[in-house]
C-alpha cells in the first residue's frame, strides 16, 4: 500500500456511488438549455416536463391500464411515513433484509393507529421474503436493498384484497419486471435515473389508488404525507409543493435516454454487463467474495467482501486520491467491504478499469 501506484488506465468517470449516482453530462446540459430554472412549477414548461416524465415512465415500465405515475417531494423517506397513513388498512407485513427495508418497517412500528406489524427480519447478507398470511392487507418489501446489494424476486403477495408495496429505489430503471405484479412501486431518482434526491415517484395500481382515496378521507393525514393530494396534483402534472426543477429536468433527460437506448431491457443489459464483471472478478480472486448468495445478487449494487488481510477501507481511500469515488460499504454494516454501483449510466469499460485499479492497489498486478 505504501509503494508507488502505477495504473495502466483509470475510469473515464470515477463515480461509482450507490446514490447519489453518476449524472450523465447531457443531463446537466438539459438543465441549462431548458430555461426553466426560477419559473413556477404550476405553469407551462415545468408541467410539460412533469407530463413528459410521467408518459415516459409509463412507456418505460409498460404500465397496465389504470395504473398512474404519481410523484411528490421528500424522497423515499417521506413515503415510508406516508405508507402507514394512506396504504395500510389495518395489518402490514414487512420483509427486512437491510438498513432501508428496516427504515420502512420502523415507520410501520411507530404508527399508533396500527396494530403491531408482522416483521420478517434477517441479518444483512441473508434473504427473507413476505409470505401470504391471514389478516394481512399490505405486504412491503424492497426490490433491491441498497445497503447490502440484495435483490428480492418481485411477486404479488396475498389474496386479491391485499396490496403489494415495493421499494424500488435503487433498482427501478435497471431491471425489467411486470408492473401488474405490484400495487405501489416507488423509487427516488438519484440511483438508476441519475438525478438528485428529494423527489419520489410511484407506479400506483387502481387498487392502491382506491385505498389511498378511502383512507385519506377516513384518517387525518398531514398534507405533506397525503398520497391522495399527491395523486390529485400528479394528474395535473405538478407536485403539491415546489419541487427542485433541476431534478425534474435531469430525470426527464434520463427517461428519454433510456427509451432511446433499448428501454428497460437495454438498461438491464448495461447493468448486468457491469455487475457480471464485478462478480466474476470477485469469484476469480482468493481475497474477495460476493457478499450475497448468487440468486439474490443485485445487478445494480455489488457488495464485495475482502479477506482481513486486505484493508478495503484503505483501498477506497487510495482510489479516491486518483478520482474514484464512493465505493465504501454502507456505513452501518461495519464490514471489510466495497460497494460498487453498476447503474445503467455507468459504462462497463469504466467498471473494468475500476477492477484493474483495485488490483493495482491491493498489489495483485
Amino acid at each position: 500500500m505504501n509503494e508507488p501506484l502505477n495504473f495502466s488506465h483509470l475510469p473515464a468517470d470515477g463515480r461509482f456511488g450507490s446514490g447519489p449516482s453518476k449524472v450523465r453530462p447531457s443531463q446537466v446540459q438539459a438543465i441549462s438549455t431548458a430555461g426553466l430554472l426560477g419559473t413556477s412549477h404550476r405553469k407551462p414548461g415545468v408541467r410539460e416536463a412533469v407530463a413528459s416524465i410521467q408518459s415516459g415512465l409509463a412507456e418505460l415500465f409498460d404500465l397496465p391500464a389504470g395504473y398512474e405515475v404519481i410523484l411528490g417531494n421528500g424522497g423515499a423517506s417521506a413515503l415510508w411515513d406516508a405508507i402507514p397513513f394512506c396504504l395500510v388498512e389495518d395489518m402490514a407485513q414487512a420483509a427486512v433484509v437491510g438498513e432501508f427495508s428496516g427504515k420502512a418497517a420502523r415507520a410501520l412500528e411507530r404508527a399508533p393507529w396500527l396494530p403491531a406489524a408482522d416483521l420478517r427480519r434477517v441479518k444483512p447478507g441473508q434473504m427473507i421474503e413476505c409470505e401470504p398470511t391471514d389478516g394481512v392487507d399490505t405486504y412491503l418489501y424492497a426490490h433491491n436493498e441498497t445497503s447490502t446489494g440484495a435483490t428480492t424476486p418481485l411477486r404479488r403477495i396475498g389474496d386479491a384484497g391485499a396490496l403489494t408495496v415495493v421499494d424500488g429505489t435503487s433498482i427501478a430503471g435497471g431491471i425489467g419486471f411486470n408492473a401488474a405484479d405490484v400495487d405501489f412501486y416507488y423509487f427516488s431518482p438519484q440511483k438508476c435515473f441519475g438525478a438528485d434526491g428529494g423527489l419520489w415517484l410511484a407506479l400506483a395500481s387502481p387498487a392502491a389508488l382506491e385505498r389511498i382515496e378511502r383512507l385519506s378521507t377516513e384518517r387525518w393525514v398531514p398534507d405533506f404525507l397525503n398520497l391522495s393530494l399527491a395523486a390529485a396534483n400528479s394528474r395535473k402534472a405538478q407536485t403539491l409543493n415546489t419541487p427542485a426543477i433541476a431534478t425534474l429536468l435531469m430525470l426527464e433527460s434520463q427517461v428519454s435516454w433510456m427509451l432511446d437506448n433499448g428501454g428497460l431491457a437495454g438498461m438491464e443489459a448495461r447493468s448486468r454487463a457491469s455487475s457480471g464483471a464485478v462478480y466474476a472478478w470477485a469469484d476469480a480472486h482468493d481475497f474477495t467474495r460476493p457478499f450475497m448468495a448468487e440468486e439474490f445478487r443485485s445487478p445494480v449494487v455489488c457488495t464485495i467482501d475482502f479477506d482481513d488481510a486486505v484493508d478495503a477501507a484503505g483501498v477506497a481511500r487510495s482510489l479516491r486520491e486518483v478520482g474514484i469515488y464512493d465505493i465504501e460499504p454502507y456505513r452501518s454494516l461495519g464490514r471489510n467491504q466495497l460497494r460498487i454501483a453498476t447503474f445503467p449510466s455507468i459504462d462497463t469499460g469504466d467498471v473494468l478499469a475500476l477492477l484493474e485499479a483495485i488490483d493495482v492497489v491491493v498489489g495483485r498486478r
